[in-house]
């Protein structure tokens, strides 16, 4: 329940973070700055941004990362093509997974929208398997749609 109460404690510094902000970039960073520092399973996040046929890394906090994803491939690209959260335990098991770290155990992507479309997605990744449940999929969508306004 901790974590729920986290989250909800995040909505309006989420908000703060970037009402009337026309610096995107520096929007999701200290987004991205404030979730990793807010989670103790959170060992990777940030964004991925979408860019005609592929996603491209944007703001995160956490170890280097891959530049780019295809539509489809890893757990990113994935949730990118279902227009929809994926929650995976073990991305060890995850078909096509895409390896930014070796350290990765499992991980969360939500899709961020413009109208019903994908145009970035949130990527957090935990050391520990299973680390992430229905408490961090319902934070992590409400963080979406106050940031998907960064992109009206």
């Amino acid at each position: 329940m901790e974590i729920a109460k986290t989250y909800e404690q995040l909505i309006p510094e989420v908000e703060a973070l970037i009402k009337d902000v026309d610096n995107h970039v520096g929007a999701l960073a200290n987004v991205s700055a404030l979730l990793h520092s807010s989670f103790l399973h959170y060992f990777w996040c940030g964004f991925y941004i979408v860019s005609g046929d592929k996603l491209e890394l944007g703001p995160f906090q956490g170890d280097v990362a891959c530049y780019t994803i295809k539509k489809g491939r890893g757990v990113c690209g994935k949730a990118w093509e279902e227009k929809q959260t994926i929650v995976f335990p073990n991305v060890l098991q995850f078909p096509g997974h895409i390896a930014c770290s070796s350290k990765s155990r499992s991980e969360i992507v939500v899709p961020v929208f413009k109208g019903d479309d994908v145009v970035a997605v949130i990527d957090v990744d935990s050391k520990g398997y299973s680390a992430f449940d229905d408490i961090d999929k319902a934070g992590l969508e409400k963080i979406a749609k106050i940031i998907s306004q960064l992109f009206e």
